[in-house]
């Protein structure tokens, strides 16, 4: 727990995801889960997008090269670029 903490404060770790209290977005019957990862200070836009389809639970996990100073603004380009790419892909974005 301190050692998260010291992680935050001074931007330690790589590739890192720090916080996992981000509720999921609903969109599209898409589930969107943001997971942004502190990279050298900064938040790099990351996350996933599940689905149920046919009884089964798909899964497209997304990395950008977007680099935010804040958790939050990570967050909402998250589910924007995932938004984007529902609305580009739809249901082929699990193939």
């Amino acid at each position: 727990m301190i050692g998260k903490f010291f992680s935050k404060l001074f931007g330690g770790g790589g590739g890192q995801t720090q916080s996992e209290d981000h509720p999921p977005v609903f969109y599209n019957d898409f589930e969107i889960i943001s997971e942004p990862q502190l990279v050298n200070g900064q938040w790099q836009v990351a996350g996933r997008i599940e689905k149920e389809i046919d009884g089964q639970r798909k899964v497209h996990i997304f990395i950008r090269a977007d680099m935010l100073p804040g958790e939050d603004e990570a967050v909402s380009q998250t589910v924007r670029k995932a938004k984007v790419m529902i609305d580009q892909q739809g249901d082929k974005i699990f193939d």
